[in-house]
């Protein structure tokens, strides 16, 4: 305990980030201080962030594209005030006419989890179906690539590519086409020279998130977010600490 309340997750990623007041810093380093695998997870955190601004130092230089100006962000805005306000209308119209249906089906969408969580439920369902098969874990083998990414990418609608993850001690096994929500889901399986499998899978997903979800389902640990409106995850079952710069590295590669 301190004088501000106990040191959770939010003051942690604050520390990492940079933005906690003085007198906050001074009892958030205290406690690491007492707390040796909260420290080293900390301090992980730490150098892989120091590490994606150094790699990204580049981009900062570049002029900002129109999507990201003030003036288009203003205007986005003001389109989702209007539909707001539109749904909110017509919710007040059902209810008002009885229709009670209406009413919880705008609630039910309201407390709808993020569509980053989504993905990562999908990623982990794949994951346990096709990591435990020996005979067909891969639809198409890395031995047909090209093949393989050109038949995915034309049934998802994007671009899709095969990372290297040879630096992470993964080769390619090949990959397999899946069902998303409303659309087709890809799925690319590696293995590393223990037989040990991760995969990545992708779907067209709605939403802005493109911060980084950790999930893990029992083993299998999960990374996923969503960019120009594909979701991604990346599963295997290791740490979070393990499985983090793979995530980054799948994201620099699609980004």
């Amino acid at each position: 305990m301190t004088s501000d309340g106990p040191i959770v997750e939010d003051d942690l990623q604050a520390y990492v980030d940079g933005r906690l007041t003085d007198a906050r810093r001074a009892e958030v380093e205290a406690y690491l201080a007492h707390n040796a695998d909260v420290r080293e997870r900390v301090e992980l955190d730490i150098r892989q962030r120091n590490a994606l601004r150094g790699q990204l130092e580049a981009k900062f230089a570049e002029p900002v594209p129109p999507r990201l100006w003030l003036a288009t962000i203003r205007a986005a805005r003001r389109g989702t005030m209007i539909w707001r306000l539109k749904a909110v209308a017509a919710s007040l119209l059902i209810f008002t006419v009885g229709a009670g249906a209406g009413w919880f089906a705008a609630h039910r969408e309201t407390l709808a989890p993020p569509a980053t969580a989504g993905v990562a439920q999908n990623a982990s369902a794949a994951y346990r179906t096709y990591v435990v098969e020996v005979a067909h874990p891969v639809e198409v083998a890395a031995t047909q690539e090209a093949h393989l990414l050109q038949w995915l990418s034309r049934r998802l609608g994007k671009p899709l590519a095969a990372p290297d993850l040879t630096p992470f001690g993964y080769k390619l096994m090949g990959g397999r086409l899946l069902p998303g929500n409303d659309s087709a889901a890809a799925q690319l399986m590696y293995d590393d020279a223990s037989g040990k499998r991760l995969t990545l899978y992708v779907r067209a997903a709605q939403g802005g998130e493109t911060a980084f979800r950790f999930n893990r389902d029992g083993d299998a640990a999960t990374f996923a977010w969503i960019d120009q409106g594909f979701g991604f995850a990346v599963t295997a079952p290791v740490t979070r600490e393990e499985l983090l710069p793979i995530a980054e590295a799948v994201y620099r590669k699609f980004n």
